[in-house]
């Protein structure tokens, strides 16, 4: 019988750090924070963690612009901290997976402030992408090296003193790496040894297609700089990177594993990732981007099991993340009725658990947090809002803090009542986790009673499913002693013969009312 490693069917939950839990009422979440709040997790019937950045960083791009790749910063506690943090969530029965940022570092960065300091054509500015400006159409004007954007708004480019141009796809506090440097592929593999030394059982890969950018860095001219081969992501040469990192994964036992954030133009694209020698999983996030429709959910997940099926890999299903809208908002409609989105995050929660594959949840979702659309602007810290001059709101919003217990800020978040990083609503009162655990219809509930099913039936459940006849506003489908069904429209609709296991809403006899799924034994 062949081993199914821990990773192809679990549900990890993504836990940003600065935001998970406060230990030292600094107002900032920390390792020990998590620590404290490791029963929750285990409670909830998850498989894995993943964290955040929790390296030293100046927090420019909340952690995801490291300074020191083998050190915890201060305000999130210690490498000791990080090894009883590994300890604890073993004991739990949890795996811990932490994220990697290999496609750029803090301007912070040993590395970058010694690139700052060398003259141009120097090996230390080799590591880093410089490159001379332009002429640009007026005289004496100099332009960036090329048409490319910073996905934070602006051009991807900054000059420095001596007239030499750096690449930052992201912040200009995030100079990107140049990755056809061995040096720079060498102090990588170290890191993911140092980490995998401490015990970490996975890694999620930053930016994982960006890596290695087109030698010649030509312009987009307005093409997608997401195009498969184009010259900034999903370069072919970054797939020997990861053959790397897999020789190195394979060397420790447990089943070391990693996923990547890879964006490229379709899901076939992803699978190139998957190769046997390659990734373990990548994200696909066209469910977490499907407006919500049947039709559109069926593609996407159509899509995603043809494009993992020659790869012998599993999909992966994610909803809401770090870095977008928290889904029960992007579910609501302001002309229907209140509460639209939560209905439609329940019945989302069954279809996603649901499919073969394993399934990424973020913190908070279990407690049906919404997006905090009201921040101040004073309080925002998202480069984004910055660089576009507020025009975008950036990320904050789905980062604010979790309320643990209380009816006032911070909601348990803090010892001592001091003011989180970001403010919390006052409308969050009903939403902690203390007010949802004994309460049988919190969302709280809804997830631990669902996460505990797709447990007891996982092993019973095969990699493939068959979809079964169903209403245009509808989707059914079968896998094994399963049936899972989801109505996206308005109107009842009949489920297929079947016992209910469990149901988003009551059912009207033999229909499943609107914005609701369930899951039923075929009979």
């Amino acid at each position: 019988m062949t081993r199914i490693p821990w990773w192809r069917h679990a549900v990890v939950y993504e836990v940003y750090v600065r935001s998970f839990a406060d230990s030292d009422g600094d107002g900032e979440g920390d390792l020990q924070g998590i620590r404290s709040r490791l029963g929750h997790l285990r409670d909830l019937g998850v498989d894995a963690l993943w964290l955040t950045p929790f390296y030293t960083s100046p927090l420019a791009d909340g952690g995801y612009d490291v300074a020191d790749y083998r050190d915890v910063d201060p305000r999130f506690g210690t490498l000791h901290d990080f090894d009883a943090l590994v300890a604890d969530a073993h004991a739990h029965g949890l795996r811990l997976i932490i994220d990697i940022v290999p496609n750029h570092s803090s301007d912070r960065h040993p590395w970058f402030r010694e690139a700052l300091a060398a003259p141009p054509g120097s090996p230390a500015r080799s590591r880093y992408i410089f490159r001379p400006g332009r002429p640009g159409e007026r005289p004496g004007e100099i332009q960036p090296p090329n048409d490319w954007p910073s996905a934070f708004g602006g051009p991807a480019w900054t000059r420095v003193d001596d007239g030499e141009w750096y690449l930052h796809l992201y912040a200009r506090e995030q100079p990107d790496f140049n990755w056809r440097n061995p040096e720079v592929r060498s102090e990588f593999e170290e890191i993911l040894r140092f980490w995998l030394d401490r015990g970490v059982d996975g890694f999620r890969i930053d930016v994982a297609a960006g890596l290695v950018k087109d030698e010649s860095l030509r312009d987009l001219n307005g093409r997608d700089s997401r195009a498969l081969n184009g010259p900034v992501y999903s370069r072919p040469e970054v797939h020997d990177v990861y053959r790397g990192w897999r020789r190195i994964l394979d060397e420790y036992d447990g089943d070391r594993m990693a996923i990547g954030e890879v964006w490229t133009d379709g899901p076939e694209d992803l699978a190139l990732y998957l190769r046997p020698d390659e990734l373990h999983q990548v994200f696909q996030f066209d469910l977490q981007l499907a407006p919500w429709s049947a039709a559109a959910f069926r593609e996407v997940i159509d899509a995603a099991l043809k494009a993992v099926a020659p790869t012998g890999t599993a999909p992966t299903w994610v909803l809401s993340s770090h870095d977008s809208i928290r889904h029960v908002t992007r579910y609501e409609r302001p002309e229907s009725v209140p509460g639209i989105g939560h209905a439609r995050a329940r019945a989302a929660l069954l279809l996603l658990l649901a499919l073969p594959g394993s399934a990424y949840l973020y913190q908070g979702e279990e407690l049906g947090l919404p997006e905090v659309t009201d921040l101040p602007d004073e309080a925002r810290q998202d480069p984004i809002f910055e660089r576009t001059n507020g025009e975008l709101a950036g990320r904050d919003g789905c980062r604010v803090p979790l309320p643990w217990s209380g009816d006032t800020e911070p909601y348990g978040f803090s010892p001592g009542g001091v003011r989180p990083w970001l403010p919390m609503p006052a409308r969050w009162a009903p939403m902690t986790a203390q007010a949802q655990a004994s309460d049988p219809s919190s969302m709280l509930t809804w997830y631990r009673d669902a996460l505990a099913l797709r447990r007891r039936l996982l092993d019973d459940l095969p990699e493939d499913i068959d979809w079964l006849d169903s209403p245009g506003t509808a989707l059914c489908f079968r896998r094994g002693p399963l049936i899972c069904a989801l109505n996206c429209g308005e109107n009842p609709v009949r489920l297929p013969p079947g016992t209910p296991l469990l149901t988003s809403t009551p059912l009207y006899g033999d229909l499943l009312p609107g914005n609701s799924a369930a899951w039923l034994t075929p009979s």
